[in-house]
């Protein structure tokens, strides 16, 4: 999926997109629904790959060269060509450099460019993101100090322009909230400047290394791939994307082209533009699993409590059968892959089993926020689900509604069927028809 070779661009870890409610043409479009982009790296990724996706999806070229004028620095243009990688057609993407846009600068000089730019502020800020993880990236790679360091081939103006374009072309497409695939890998030594490397590059696979990016051998396993996924294509997509696919009403796709014409695989990004039907798919969760037939309640309440303080989704016990008819329990935990070793090494230290089991789970989650609503009762918070961006149900606090009752000696069912019937008068709202 590289484009320019290694050492053209270098790349960033970093957080998901954050999700504003942006009105116009963007995000929320006004009757609820969410709009959002799934990057498919089917090739791959890299800056340029992103840019002709943003281009093939719906961005006039001359809108992306009004945003690359606002940077304040002549002579730097942007190109789409129609082309085909195997049977994909889609946007071959070219940044064209003259002038003082040749000069070679270092990625803080770059970040002082968009800051002053005429650049939306949304764009300024993630543009700005990306290129310091950026530097980061290059620093960690070659263990060097920031302070010390010469970025060789990230001085090059085009990885400004492939930056800059992506983020805005992502905004002017109305994108709330980006996705990713998957990324392969590549196969194969590259020569860059910092001489011959490894691909995926150190800086590239210090991006995916710090985001826990799913990596994946390249498609039918090629042993000579080449090059997939740049440190710029790396960086845009740990800094803006969630590994993850959300179910989603799709209005169209963008193909971005690489500059190889793989006989193995199509090199191209494909971008699918859509609204989300309402809930968000998890998939970096685990399933802790254990059974126990020689512990008493008491200690496996508590093992319970620890889980839930560890930050475990959701804890239960399910009865069964083991060997010899013992009646036994199943105790399960759902909990983060950052936490998948915590929560076994506290199963093990805490119960008596010897072994647990763990899998990969999947689940669809609704949003949900919890809002402080007034009632004739008073002050309560109230926990609210949203689907497509719309109040669909409301459930008052346990706790909130107890108090409540204690206090003024009633049932805590009427306490609990007032609540809930007053917050859903002022917070439901009819979900958006399918």
């Amino acid at each position: 999926g590289g484009t320019s070779g290694v050492g053209q661009h270098a790349g960033c870890p970093a957080a998901a997109l954050r999700q504003h409610a942006i009105q116009r043409n963007r995000g929320h479009t006004g009757d609820g629904k969410l709009r959002s982009a799934y990057l498919h790296c089917v090739g791959g990724i890299s800056g340029d790959m992103v840019l002709g996706a943003v281009m093939d999806a719906g961005v006039p070229e001359r809108e992306l060269n009004e945003a690359l004028a606002g940077l304040g620095v002549d002579g730097i243009s942007v190109t789409g060509h129609t082309d085909r990688r195997g049977g994909v057609t889609g946007t071959l993407a070219r940044v064209a450099l003259s002038g003082a846009a040749t000069k070679t600068l270092q990625i803080p000089e770059m970040v002082e460019i968009v800051q002053g730019s005429r650049l939306g502020p949304r764009v300024v800020e993630r543009a700005c993101a990306i290129l310091r993880r950026l530097r980061e990236a290059e620093a960690a790679a070659h263990k060097t100090a920031l302070g010390e360091q010469r970025v060789h081939e990230l001085g090059s103006m085009d990885t400004l322009a492939d930056v800059v374009g992506s983020v805005e072309g992502l905004d002017r497409l109305g994108v709330e909230r980006l996705y990713s695939s998957s990324i392969p890998s590549g196969s194969g030594i590259v020569q860059s400047e910092h001489g011959k490397l490894p691909v995926p590059s150190p800086a590239a696979a210090a991006l995916l290394a710090r985001a826990r990016a799913p990596v994946v051998a390249p498609p039918g396993n090629v042993a000579d791939a080449g090059e997939m996924v740049t440190p710029t294509g790396a960086a845009i997509v740990t800094t803006l994307a969630e590994f993850r696919q959300p179910p989603v009403r799709l209005e169209r796709v963008g193909y971005g082209l690489g500059s190889r014409d793989s006989d193995h695989y199509p090199n191209v990004l494909a971008l699918r533009l859509g609204e989300e039907t309402g809930a968000g798919y998890t998939t970096d969760l685990r399933l802790v699993e254990t059974n126990i037939d020689d512990m008493s309640p008491e200690l496996l309440a508590y093992v319970q409590e620890r889980l839930f303080a560890l930050g475990a989704r959701d804890v239960w016990f399910t009865p069964i059968q083991m060997k010899k008819n013992r009646p036994a329990v199943m105790l399960s935990a759902l909990v983060t892959v950052d936490m998948e070793s915590q929560a076994v090494t506290l199963v093990l230290k805490e119960t008596t089993t010897l072994g647990v089991r763990v899998r990969p789970a999947e689940r669809y989650e609704a949003e949900r926020e919890v809002v402080n609503v007034e009632t004739s009762l008073g002050a309560v918070p109230v926990k609210v689900k949203r689907l497509m961006g719309a109040n669909v149900a409301v459930s008052p606090e346990y706790e909130a509604c107890r108090r409540i009752a204690s206090e003024r000696d009633m049932p805590l069912q009427d306490v609990h069927r007032i609540v809930q019937s007053e917050a859903a008068s002022r917070l439901l709202t009819s979900p958006p028809s399918s």
